[in-house]
């Protein structure tokens, strides 16, 4: 099992950055990817940014040149660089990471809320 715990949530205005990171612990070796998505009141789900064990990182065409997700695979973190905040990027934002060992069962974190106001 594994255990991932964010931190660096909050409120700020429009225009200005917040920091997430994300922490995990237990079986981190089974840990593939690592992702953040989030989720507005009354809406889905969404996938924001995800990186690959590697590196390789891809994402949501709404955060794209304002956001950026970074991994320590020495540390288990995962963070989200968010510039350029808009009132739209207000959401819960949960960290996510793929379970090689189980595929489907993946494994989140609690969520922190992030608020932007205009």
């Amino acid at each position: 099992q594994v255990q991932l715990v964010e931190s660096g949530g909050g409120l700020v205005q429009s225009g200005g950055s917040l920091r997430l990171s994300c922490a995990a612990s237990g079986s981190v070796s089974s840990i593939g990817a690592m992702a953040w998505y989030r989720q507005a009141p009354g809406k889905q789900r969404d996938l924001v940014a995800i990186i690959a064990r590697g590196g390789r990182d891809e994402y949501a065409d709404s955060v794209k040149g304002r956001f950026t997700i970074s991994r320590d695979n020495a540390k288990n973190t995962v963070d989200l660089q968010m510039n350029s905040l808009k009132p739209e990027d207000t959401a819960v934002y949960y960290c996510n990471a793929v379970n090689e060992w189980y595929p489907g069962r993946d494994y989140w974190g609690q969520g922190t809320q992030v608020t932007v106001s205009s």
